[in-house]
């Protein structure tokens, strides 16, 4: 496989850093130096040009990383790393020349993080895979602690298969040890990377693309009986069998494959469980009522049937995402409480866009339409809490809903008419 020995040069481009420093977010929260977007753009081209120079004679040494915390739908804390504007600055432009790298290795069932690849791009390969092929059983599988147990010595011998650039490869392993502040004390691991840099994404997909994609893909060819399918984005992946025997012979064999790298399946939400176009029949055969549902880049995925009578994928927005967005947002109208009936609408517009756009998909009618329906109430009742003498009562307040927030609708078309697996 051909190894690139001359790389540096394009990330330390003025034009690179320029594009790079553009393509950021310029609300994203500061790193350790406290310094924001709009302070570095100040006087961008001097500092671009002293970045560049430092990067060329190797003087760059990236700082350590603020860790923050976000709350997770299931109540739990996520650790997330924030690094610097100027390292932020060179991870985008590193990953901008390393992707037209491994783009080209990257197999067609990794869908994280990729240019012109979405998380619907996944969901539909999802449903339409589990409604054209012959698949049975799904593994529905979630790694334990992957970014924090990403092994630094892997992955550097993973990259040094195609950048024999000593110069990049030395930039990334001073990324990995740069270590993260965590309230005010500084830690350094040999392991992991922070969830938030800009390289941490690329670094991933290429790390399971060595460890897990060019695995099953060796495996279903050599060692399997029947179908094998699989459809990864990032960390989480779903994957799909014709005989339970598969199934069973590769999970074992997974969690070995897996432990060799510092991996481990988190067995908690770690389940096979039989889904497909003969699940229910055979469930019923056996006297085990409905077939189990598995949950995937916030959808819960049931086996259904459209009115003809054909098996269908029917994907419902997870309860437990619904309930904890709708505490967030009921949080949030608190805050805005004594705002303008018109600027609370304007926002909710927005929330309620995003939304539909996000899980505006077929047979989920139901759940958007109840999204609504709940924050129009959150709404009702923030504004009745305003004063003991309102005058909103239900009749005014839909004549509000319906001045502001859009109604109901499906933003994407059925998988099958968008891809065919």
């Amino acid at each position: 496989m051909e190894q690139f020995t001359a790389l540096l040069h394009h990330v330390y481009s003025v034009e690179m850093l320029t594009t790079s420093f553009y393509s950021l977010k310029r609300k994203a929260i500061a790193g350790v130096d406290k310094t924001t977007w709009d302070d570095y753009e100040s006087d961008l081209e001097q500092n671009l040009s002293d970045l560049s120079g430092r990067l060329q004679k190797g003087q760059y040494k990236p700082a350590p990383v603020e860790r923050i915390y976000v709350p997770k739908a299931d109540g739990k804390l996520r650790p997330i790393g924030i690094p610097t504007i100027e390292d932020k600055t060179v991870q985008k432009a590193m990953g901008m020349v390393l992707s037209q790298i491994y783009e080209v290795d990257f197999r067609n069932f990794s869908y994280g993080f990729r240019e012109k690849r979405s998380q619907h791009n996944a969901l539909d390969a999802v449903t339409v895979a589990l409604e054209t092929r012959k698949i049975n059983w799904v593994l529905d599988a979630d790694l334990k602690g992957f970014f924090d147990c990403l092994s630094h010595d892997w992955l550097i011998k993973f990259i040094k298969h195609r950048v024999a650039d000593k110069r990049v490869v030395r930039l990334i392993k001073r990324w990995l040890r740069a270590g993260v502040l965590d309230h005010g004390e500084l830690k350094i691991a040999g392991e992991g990377t922070p969830q938030g840099g800009s390289i941490s994404p690329l670094l991933a997909n290429i790390y399971l693309h060595y460890v897990l994609d060019l695995w099953v893909d060796w495996w279903r060819k050599s060692k399997a009986q029947g179908e094998v399918v699989i459809i990864r984005y990032a960390d989480d992946f779903i994957i799909g069998f014709q005989y339970y025997s598969d199934a069973k012979v590769f999970a074992k064999e997974l969690r070995k494959r897996l432990s060799k790298y510092n991996l481990k399946l988190n067995e908690q939400k770690t389940r096979m469980i039989q889904f497909g176009r003969f699940a229910e029949r055979d469930r019923n055969e056996r006297g085990r009522g409905k077939p189990e549902t598995f949950d995937f880049l916030g959808f819960t995925h049931i086996c259904g049937k459209s009115k003809k009578g054909n098996f269908r994928v029917k994907r419902h927005t997870i309860a437990k995402r619904m309930r904890a967005k709708l505490k967030e947002l009921k949080e949030e109208l608190s805050k805005r409480m004594h705002w303008k009936i018109r600027e609370v609408g304007k926002w909710l517009k927005r929330v309620l866009t995003g939304h539909y756009n996000y899980y505006g998909v077929h047979y989920n009618w139901v759940k958007i339409k109840s999204f609504r329906y709940e924050l129009v109430r959150l709404w009702f009742k923030t504004l009745r809490r305003r004063s003991h003498k309102t005058t909103v009562n239900w009749d005014k307040m839909m004549l509000i809903s319906n001045r502001y927030l859009p109604m109901p609708k499906l933003t994407h078309v059925y998988p099958t008419q968008r891809l065919i697996v």
